[in-house]
């Protein structure tokens, strides 16, 4: 089981605000989460972020394949300006 996500950081600004205690904020999806989704994040009750949480496995799985599929884009969109 994973201690905690290597994706979630602690702000105490963001999205033009400050705030009086840090919030999680998950750097895969670029936005700030409850904190229920916090939990997963920092494996409580028996939670496991790789394991439970699909934003922190999309992002695993994508970090291996994601030069191939970009390349794949850019042809398709190279391809579709023609």
């Amino acid at each position: 089981m994973a201690e905690s996500c290597p994706h979630l950081a602690y702000r105490e600004a963001g999205e033009g605000r400050s705030f009086d205690e840090p919030r999680a904020f998950c750097t895969v999806t670029e936005s700030f989460v409850q904190p229920m989704r916090a939990d997963i994040c920092n494996a409580r009750y028996g939670l496991d972020p790789a394991a439970d949480c699909e934003f922190y496995v999309e992002s695993e799985a994508g970090s291996e394949t994601e030069p191939a599929s970009e390349s794949s884009d850019e042809s398709e969109t190279v391809d579709a300006d023609r």
